[in-house]
């Protein structure tokens, strides 16, 4: 796992740019300690810093496929091939010769073969450019479900930027932290819009897209899709190809020459990764895993059920772990690191944004900076919801049917219970002026529009694909970046086994009432993958990732919202409702009812002052 950068350009020549491209690699190193370099052409520039994981030693990039002393092509990637043993016997089969074990040289060597459809030919998390010396193009290529992130930034005279993260690309010194509207629009919405990257000129590659750069412009190409397929399989053999994909996917996300762990809440979904995971290792002789999981001071002694968590996860995390013969640690955090200026301030610099749940992308940066000091790569249970149907949502009729996001409707929900919305302490002038109303209609319209169907489903075998798709495409991917960004802000890879295309498409196609036959959600994974687990855990209901129940927490946002509410010039006024800000000042007791609310106007005045946003006029 890495960061990378780049840069081309036609009308200058690029070897004399090596302090600019310098810079844009630099704001990587978080993303890749472990090595960097940059590698500079006529009208090519490529940045690269590494996170060394598979072939410590010859993996360096960027990395160069010569012919007789002639460049042929250049790569710098970001990501994990996990099928590269079988693609290089491939290869070799066809006379290709290999320097390195890494898969990076996989890569490298498949597009020589297969140009840029060697896309098709890769299982894994990806991000990449190449370089073709010969014909003069760049090819950016992501992953089908979009795991690895990879923007770009076309530049008037005709060239373009790019690299793993805006602030690569916001280190060119042809580009600004502007936000139009829309950008707005996407920092408050609570969904993602495929493609949009917040900043004015600035673009994501779509998951499971090629963007093609040449002297006449900009191509794209879509080379992986969800597709509608009839699913002829029975129950009974579904559950066993379901359980025979996770196997095979998680022995594949298993290789690694650095210390490898696993993410365990005690949840069915992180529970059957570590459980499979040990089962591997121990067959291999190569056991324990690791395990770790977050926690946080009092927590387990003042735990309080709510709306979304009705226990605590340390003692089922415990559970497995001593089940499935884990060496687990549970990482404990206290509220002071919660609040913690410095910390809030690395959240953001890592995100390039501000997040409305400020407290849980702290918590996670904090517990993958301590995963960090044991191990470089570690197993994840996320997008199991997404994939199997595991939100309490995809099963409340008001929720699946509220014309919206199902989600959307779910939170809409809460704050009719209480808890004020995000947007509660913004100006009403610019809530009103965005009309995020109107803008997530237009989103929820334009996807619905995508959904691949087959003729003659009954109206809620149709509607529950529908369903399963928005997940898919508007909502893992928010969560997906949220992790990435988090775990390569300290260093740590983060892999993601449900992500697996061939388990995603599968899965996608099985009708509503097998991924529900036994009346709970997740019947599919629970039925391939419950004889791992301890019955506690097999049965658990869904818990989302625990937030601290700590009350200095809320006083300690309080404390910060103080000083924000006295400070005459800070930004945010230009979209924060001054006067909302103080009521809530005055009165700590609603602090637990605006937390939310608080955490976005606090993370927006921090984004604005620390990145020089250029809002809209």
């Amino acid at each position: 796992m890495c960061g990378i950068t780049g840069w081309v350009a036609w009308d200058r020549d690029l070897r004399a740019e090596l302090p600019t491209v310098e810079a844009m690699t630099a704001t990587m190193t978080c993303r890749g300690p472990d090595d960097g370099a940059v590698r500079l052409w006529p009208h090519a520039a490529f940045g690269h810093r590494r996170l060394a994981v598979i072939d410590l030693e010859g993996g360096a990039q960027p990395m160069l496929a010569e012919s007789g002393g002639t460049l042929l092509a250049a790569i710098t990637f970001s990501g994990e091939i996990y099928n590269y043993r079988e693609l290089r016997a491939e290869l070799e089969s066809h006379g290709h010769l290999f320097r390195t074990a890494s898969d990076t040289e996989i890569i490298l060597q498949a597009y020589l073969r297969w140009g840029a459809g060697c896309a098709q030919h890769l299982n894994g998390m990806f991000a990449f450019g190449i370089w073709d010396a010969l014909t003069e193009e760049l090819f950016l290529v992501r992953d089908r479900l979009g795991v690895k992130p990879l923007f770009y930034y076309p530049v008037p005279d005709g060239g373009l930027l790019f690299g793993s993260e805006p602030k690569a690309i916001l280190a060119h010194p042809a580009t600004a932290a502007a936000i139009g509207l829309d950008g707005l629009r996407e920092t408050l919405a609570m969904f993602k819009t495929p493609g949009h990257a917040l900043y004015r000129g600035m673009a994501e590659v779509l998951p499971g897209h090629v963007v093609r750069v040449t002297r006449t412009g900009i191509t794209r190409h879509r080379y992986w899709a969800l597709e509608a397929t009839e699913h002829t399989d029975d129950l009974e053999t579904t559950v066993a190809t379901v359980r025979e994909l996770l196997e095979d996917i998680v022995r594949r996300q298993l290789v690694a020459d650095v210390p490898l762990c696993s993410l365990l809440s005690g949840g069915l979904d992180s529970s059957v990764i570590t459980a499979l995971a040990a089962r591997e290792l121990a067959s291999a002789g190569a056991g324990p895993i690791r395990s770790f999981a977050v926690d946080y001071t009092g927590q387990a002694e003042n735990f309080r059920p709510d709306g979304l968590r009705s226990t605590p996860d340390g003692p089922f995390a415990q559970l497995l772990a001593e089940h499935a013969g884990a060496s687990h640690q549970a990482i404990v955090l206290d509220a002071g690191d919660l609040i913690d200026r410095r910390h809030r301030e690395a959240v953001l610099t890592a995100k390039d944004r501000p997040s409305m749940f400020a407290e849980t992308d702290v918590s996670l940066y904090l517990l993958f900076r301590r995963v960090r000091q044991r191990s470089t790569v570690a197993l994840s249970g996320e997008a199991a919801d997404e994939v199997f149907g595991g939100y309490s949502w995809f099963h409340s009729p008001a929720a699946v049917d509220a014309g919206t996001f199902p989600w959307i409707a779910a939170t809409l929900q809460l704050a009719g219970s209480g808890i004020a919305p995000p947007h509660a302490l913004l100006d009403p002038a610019v809530v009103a002026e965005l009309d995020l109303a109107a803008y997530t209609a237009g989103a929820y319209s334009a996807a619905l529009t995508e959904v691949p169907h087959l003729p003659g489903v009954p109206p809620l075998e149709r509607r529950m694909r529908e369903v399963c798709y928005l997940h898919l495409t508007r909502l893992v991917t928010i969560l997906l970046d949220r992790k990435d960004r988090m775990s390569m802000a300290t260093g740590l890879e983060v892999r993601v086994p449900f992500c697996d295309h061939r388990l995603v498409q599968y899965v996608f196609n099985t009708p509503w009432w097998m991924k529900t036959f036994d009346g709970r959600e997740k019947s599919l994974l629970r039925a391939a993958a419950g004889d791992l687990l301890p019955p506690e855990i097999a049965g658990r209901l869904k818990s989302p990732y625990p937030t601290t129940q700590d009350p200095r927490y809320p006083i300690a946002l309080h404390g910060e919202l103080s000083a924000l509410a006295d400070d005459d010039k800070a930004p945010v006024w230009a979209l924060a409702d001054r006067a909302a800000v103080q009521r809530a000042v005055a009165e700590p007791g609603d602090m637990a009812r605006l937390r939310t609310a608080s955490e976005l106007v606090l993370g927006l005045d921090a984004w604005l002052r620390g990145y020089q946003i250029s809002l809209p006029g």
